[in-house]
Order: structure tokens, then sequence, then C-alpha cells
């Protein structure tokens, strides 16, 4: 209880204690963590960090294990961002969580309706559209006449009466109108919980005490591929402070964006990436595929280099940590993006690119002179 947890502040003060070592173990440290933070230097740490203990493993073993290793400065505290960030952090994460839900259901709607001898996926581009609401509310309600179904189409899908007619002739049951007009009330009630929180979220960037917080969602946005949400969530999961990580490695490494280091008697097993956040490691690999497919970009140069030899899942998670290490450099300068361009590489490497063209012409049976432009 928190009364407990009090009198544990009390007592560590009372024994000159400066430095206490927690044992990250799911959302069980953070109680403790509340309490401490502030009277005493809390160290969290990896449970993989400290996990050989010595001899019968209990609790109390657990606990002097950790002490010993803090007392030898043998423990890597794990990164907590300051109070302001970790409350930014808790509405994004809530967001996340109401948008994996409105997926869900999304999907639960198209597997009832497509039970249902309901085919409009075939020919709405987007089922839960204006149209394709209308059309849904009015099957929950009890409508059956496949010509007044088709009356509630708006925009383009007027023009496909024909083909929605016959895809609206269904075989909903009373049970299956019920389910789906629940459904469809909870996505109504999931959208307006997310335009809730994503204003909350704006006002709690806006109003944070530290003012670089809004110019660094701001700038983030000069990052191809990083759009006001993934900024929100880039901020909230890493802070602006980068002195927290010394490089941009070990941001890459903590996102787990890093290929992985497993090499044994001069072999190396495996190059997967490790394990890290994985609210930040999703944000960025979103954005990366957006910035994969700009137009002249240097992340989109880069994603196409490389997707010949490494395939489009390692090309996009290589561009998935070109692109961390360009949000650690932003923060880090306060300053917004420079773009090098979608030439870049070329630029790199003229004078390789220019013989490989030349090899080419070569093999098409073309006999090939080089002259330098002259300036104009």
């Amino acid at each position: 209880m928190t009364d407990d947890l009090l009198r544990l502040s009390d007592w560590l003060s009372s024994e000159g204690c400066t430095h206490v070592a927690i044992e990250s173990t799911s959302i069980y440290w953070k109680p403790v963590f509340n309490i401490l933070e502030g009277a005493v230097t809390v160290i969290l740490v990896n449970a993989r960090d400290a996990k050989a203990v010595p001899g019968r493993k209990t609790d109390v073993r657990d606990c002097e294990w950790l002490a010993d290793l803090l007392r030898h400065g043998l423990l890597r505290a794990s990164f907590i961002p300051p109070l302001e960030i970790r409350e930014l952090r808790e509405l994004t994460r809530y967001r996340q969580t109401l948008v994996k839900e409105h997926t869900a259901i999304a999907n639960r709607i198209q597997k009832l309706i497509e039970s249902a001898n309901i085919k409009m996926g075939q020919v709405a581009t987007d089922v839960l559209g204006v149209s394709g609401r209308s059309m849904l509310h009015a099957l929950a309600a009890g409508e059956q006449d496949s010509a007044q179904l088709v009356e509630l189409a708006r925009g383009s899908l007027k023009r496909k009466k024909s083909e929605l007619r016959r895809a609206l002739t269904s075989r909903l049951t009373a049970a299956q109108r019920f389910v789906l007009g629940e459904l469809l009330l909870r996505l109504t009630e999931l959208e307006a919980a997310t335009v809730r929180v994503s204003e909350q979220i704006v006002k709690q960037v806006a109003e944070n005490d530290d003012p670089f917080v809004a110019q660094a969602v701001q700038l983030l946005q000069s990052v191809p591929g990083i759009a006001l949400r993934v900024a929100e969530v880039v901020v909230s999961e890493i802070g602006v402070d980068m002195t927290r990580f010394p490089t941009d490695a070990h941001l890459a490494s903590w996102a787990g964006l890093c290929p992985g280091n497993n090499e044994s008697a001069g072999k190396r097993r495996s190059g997967q990436t490790t394990k890290g956040s994985p609210y930040l490691r999703a944000a960025i690999t979103q954005a990366a595929w957006a910035a994969a497919h700009t137009k002249n970009t240097y992340l989109a140069a880069q994603y196409h280099r490389l997707i010949k030899r490494m395939g489009k899942n390692k090309a996009l998670v290589a561009v998935a940590h070109s692109l961390l290490v360009i949000v650690y450099h932003v923060l880090a300068r306060r300053a917004g993006y420079h773009e090098l361009g979608g030439d870049y590489f070329d630029r790199q490497q003229q004078h390789l690119q220019q013989q490989r063209l030349v090899r080419r012409l070569e093999a098409m049976g073309l006999k090939v002179t080089v002259e330098a432009q002259q300036p104009m």
C-alpha cells in the first residue's frame, strides 16, 4: 500500500541511502518509483542484466545480488523520461490502443456482413465511408429492401447503383442485425474517444513547461514521413533531451532498430534486430514506410537502393534506423531537417555510376565515348 511505501521512503532517508536499484518487472516497479522519485536516485534495471544470481534463487537473494551489483557500479540504468513526458506517453499509448481496437472492430464488421451475403467490399472502396455507414445503419435498423438501401449512396458510389443492389441482397438474421448495430455504435464511440485524446495530447504539448517540447513536435514534422501523430509519439517515448543517449547508436539500440550481435567462436549466428521499445519502433517504421514512398528524398533513394539486395522488410528496417538517427540529430541540434536529395548516392559515387552505365551500353554492342560537359 502507499502508506507502506511512504514508510519505506522515510526509512531509506533515515539510513542515509542515496541510491536504490529496482528490477523492471511489468508495471510493478512504478508504484515504488512514484514514491521514491525525488527522494533518492532510482536506477531501473533490466531483469536480463541482473538475472545471473549465484546459489539458490529467492527474492531476498535477488535483492542482495542487486545491491552488490549497485555498490560496484555494474548496473545499467534504463531510460526513464521526466514526469511531464511520461504523462504525454500515457496519452499517446492510450490513443494507440484506441486505434488498434478501432481496426479490430472494423474487421469484425467486415466479417459479419460477409457472412450475411453482403458484398459491399466488392463495390465500395471504403465500406465504412459515409455511404457505407448509412447503409449499414439502415441494415441494422431492419431495412431489407436493397432498392431503398441503394438510395443512401453518396458521391461516386451513385454511379454503381445496379452493382450495389446486387451486393446488398443479404441474408441478415435478427441476431446479426443486433450485433451489427452494437459494432457500429462501438466504432463511433472509439472515433469520438480518439478525437478527444488527440485534442488532449495537443493541449499537453502546448502547455508543457519546457517550450522546446512544442517546438520539437514541429521540427520533427520537417523530416519526410513524420506527420503530427508520429512526432507526438516520438517526443512522448524519448523526450527532447538527447543527452540521455550518448550517441544515436544508443537510441537505435534502445528502440530495437539496430542489428543484433550474436557471435560465438568467430561465427555470427544471427543479425536479427534487438528487442526495444515497441511503441517507438512501430511509429518509426510507419514513418519509414511513408518516407520510402516520397519523391526525390534521401530516404526514398536509400530504400530503393537497398530493396534490390535486401528485400522489402530489411530495407524498411534500414530506412527506419536512418530515420531514427535523423530524429536524434534534429532533437540534439534543435534544428530542422536538411534534405540531401534523391540523387545523393549518385553524387557520392559519380565515377562508379558512370562506369556502370558505360558497361551496360557496351554490353548492348555500342561504342561509348565519354566527354565532360562544358560549363554554361
